[in-house]
């Protein structure tokens, strides 16, 4: 297969380096290179300039507000996204529920929600799993049971990232038990400030709030927020963790922390010499690097295969497993290299406008909560371990 990009794939790489270069706000640039983190607030202001470009949604269809673009041109949006160090906006709107609503969604939810999603003014959280459903996600608990025009949800939801932030959830909820677990699940939308709905907060081993617990006693969910057909739940939901695995790969995102980890090993001064004339941590940069490429290729694989109009498949479970497993060992390393730095962690340091200072040179900044908050990485959009099983069960045929 040929690796590269056309002339006019070039030129919009361009454009888009442009923009990036010229609407990014100076002080969410400075946010990510000092190693902070983002909050609602900026990915909000964000999306909002990406909207007034038409740029808001990549993976749209033109009559819904998107750009149109084709695959090609999506995977270089992405790119150049995640190598300018903007807000990269969580996925459950334009990434996941927009999707969803255009596909199997009715003309009122596409005309009242789509608009939302697109501007920003909707913020909204995913409700999937529940305590002992994580990985089993067919086996979940929270039940909707039909009250003339309205489902009355009761359960619970459990590390709903973004939850206290939210408007809106879309959530998975049992409403027929009589039936085998897949066919008896069902799909919702329901607004956050809804009577009967608690939000306790989980703070994560970086000690930040992003994960929360979400209870439901009697919330009252207008019949008309059923997405689809009662019982087809299951089918949206499969639908929708694809477009999330194979985001979670983040080669980007990798890159930045890979230049940003050598630029680390440059500065660094280990027996004398920087960090990275080490052999043996030079060697670590190689591998990192090797192991980068790798993924790059099977994304450009991947990416050849949806020009070509083929289904993908499972092949993004192996974009998220690689691509979770090199951002975790690329934080990893990082935290090696920075050595002692990493060891006192200020919390405040890593909040915008916060009024502590962190300890030690301003590149160790965010390393450690970094190393802390991608534990989860594994684990979150469906374990590894799952998304090894799918791979045996529908590629390998086990």
């Amino acid at each position: 297969m040929d690796f590269n990009f056309s002339e006019q794939d070039l030129a919009f790489r361009q454009e888009v380096r442009d923009f990036m270069q010229h609407s990014l706000p100076e002080d969410l640039r400075e946010i990510a290179e000092h190693g902070q983190h983002f909050r609602k607030e900026h990915f909000v202001r964000w999306q909002k300039i990406l909207f007034e470009r038409g740029w808001a949604a990549p993976s749209w269809p033109v009559e819904h507000g998107g750009p149109g673009w084709t695959p090609t041109q999506k995977y270089i949006f992405q790119e150049e996204l995640g190598l300018s160090a903007a807000p990269m906006p969580p996925p459950f709107g334009t990434g996941m529920i927009g999707p969803v609503l255009i596909a199997f969604g009715n003309d009122a939810q596409k005309t009242e929600y789509l608009p939302r999603i697109l501007n920003g003014d909707d913020w909204w959280c995913q409700g999937y799993s529940e305590p002992d459903s994580g990985s089993d996600l067919a086996s979940l608990r929270t039940i909707a049971v039909l009250d003339e025009d309205h489902y009355v949800v009761n359960g619970q939801k459990i590390w709903t990232s973004y939850a206290q932030y939210a408007d809106r959830m879309f959530c998975l909820v049992r409403t027929d038990d009589s039936v085998k677990p897949q066919a008896g699940i069902s799909f919702l939308l329901i607004k956050m400030d809804t009577p009967g709905i608690t939000l306790r907060p989980i703070i994560s081993q970086d000690n930040d709030h992003t994960l929360n617990e979400v209870f439901f006693e009697d919330v009252r969910v207008p019949i008309k927020n059923l997405v689809g057909e009662a019982g087809q739940g299951w089918t949206y939901a499969k639908f929708l963790l694809g477009h999330e695995r194979s985001s979670i790969g983040d080669i980007a995102g990798s890159k930045r922390s890979l230049t940003r980890l050598k630029k680390i090993a440059a500065a660094e001064i280990s027996g004398g010499q920087p960090l990275s004339e080490d052999s043996a941590f030079s060697r670590k940069l190689i591998d990192l690097d090797v192991r980068l490429m790798i993924l790059e290729v099977t994304q450009f694989r991947l990416l050849a295969d949806e020009e070509a109009g083929n289904d993908i498949g499972p092949a993004a479970s192996i974009l998220k497993i690689k691509g979770s497993e090199l951002s975790q060992l690329i934080s990893e390393t990082a935290v090696e290299a920075i050595g002692y730095y990493g060891m006192p962690y200020v919390h405040e340091a890593v909040q915008p406008g916060g009024n502590e200072h962190a300890v030690g040179p301003n590149y160790a900044t965010g390393i450690l909560p970094d190393y802390l908050f991608l534990r989860a990485l594994s684990i979150l959009g469906g374990t590894n371990e799952i998304q090894r099983n799918i791979l045996a069960k529908t590629a390998l045929r086990f």
